[in-house]
């Protein structure tokens, strides 16, 4: 198979909660009978946006085309669940003609690119770009660094500083491997914070790499698509804090799924996840509830204390109406204080 036949793969990384999913929604919209699939892999052992973006009614887009890899980081986990994942998806009777893969807020995008090395994949599909999804507040509050101008100074007197944020640290990595940054949620900052948030983003960058501002991971697919970065053969301009071939973990974080009663209403049940979301260490919140009296299931996505809902389909007749909520924080998050805000 020639170069010019390879299934172009786009990658879309950032952190938890940066809009990745909704962006992915938005992409399958405009989709235009083309034939996507999606790759989407959590953190932990509770699937959520795969279930999310199945649920989404796009015609055309099948809960066949969306394949959810739920058993640990993505870039952890190349060889037993990626490689094999990707190889059923191109042995399909029609191939997807360009596959989306959303990965993890935790995941490093760089081993994920390099298994696109990999002779078994190599010659039937490229790395089309990495996009790396930002949270436009969250950085404007300081998220990723205690004292971001500090550790600025420290890193150019001395570069071999150790980060001793692990979010930081996850953040930056994501952004070193970018083609194409969305600045998500720009309606939410000011003219003064768009133009620092832009600019930490832009201080960062390793090479010239264009930055998009978006509002609800609104963003034209052709944007998108189509950026023929060829990233797998392009990995010394995208360095990273984690050498190569280096493994890595994430010990420094968490997962666990609690289940949730029945709510009056969405706002009863915001209520709760906000009270959660206080929890120290505690990073974001997501999952599906029952509303009394609704037929629709509630989408809850909580980052930080900004808690955001929605109905998003009927409950099926054979599925349980139980709630249940993923947590996702820093290791040793204090999980029984996390539950009982959740019970209300």
């Amino acid at each position: 198979m020639s170069i010019v036949e390879k299934i172009p793969c786009t990658i879309v990384t950032g952190f938890l909660g940066a809009g990745k999913t909704t962006l992915v929604r938005h992409v399958m919209e405009q989709a235009g009978g083309r034939r996507l699939a999606i790759l989407v892999n959590e953190f932990g052992d509770v699937g959520f946006d795969g279930s999310f973006l199945a649920a989404c009614g796009v015609p055309g887009c099948s809960e066949e085309s969306i394949v959810e890899l739920p058993n640990g980081c993505i870039c952890c986990t190349v060889a037993d669940d990626f490689v094999p994942a990707l190889n059923t998806l191109l042995e399909r009777p029609d191939p997807p003609e360009h596959i989306l893969i959303e990965t993890s807020g935790l995941a490093l995008p760089k081993p994920l690119v390099q298994a696109f090395q990999w002779p078994a994949i190599r010659s039937r599909v490229t790395v089309d770009g990495v996009v790396a999804v930002v949270d436009g507040p969250a950085v404007a509050s300081g998220a990723f660094a205690e004292d971001p101008d500090a550790l600025a100074a420290q890193r150019a007197a001395d570069a071999s500083v150790e980060h001793e944020n692990p979010l930081e640290e996850v953040f930056e990595d994501q952004l070193l491997c970018a083609d194409l940054v969305v600045l998500n949620k720009a309606d939410l900052l000011g003219e003064a914070e768009r133009a620092s948030v832009r600019a930490e983003i832009e201080r960062q960058l390793p090479r010239a790499v264009k930055v998009v501002e978006t509002s609800h991971g609104a963003i034209d697919a052709r944007v998108l698509l189509g950026l023929n970065a060829a990233a797998e053969d392009d990995l010394d301009a995208r360095p990273s804090h984690h050498g190569e071939g280096e493994d890595h973990d994430h010990d420094d974080f968490e997962t666990v799924a609690l289940p949730v009663r029945a709510a009056r209403n969405p706002g009863d049940l915001a209520a709760r996840v906000e009270k959660a979301a206080e929890t120290a260490g505690v990073l974001r919140i997501k999952g599906f509830a029952e509303i009394e009296g609704k037929p629709m299931r509630l989408v809850v996505q909580g980052v930080g204390r900004r808690v955001a809902h929605h109905f998003d389909r009927p409950w099926r007749a054979s599925e349980s109406r139980d709630g249940r909520l993923v947590v996702i924080g820093l290791k040793g998050f204090d999980r029984d204080a996390v539950a009982a805000a959740l019970a209300g």
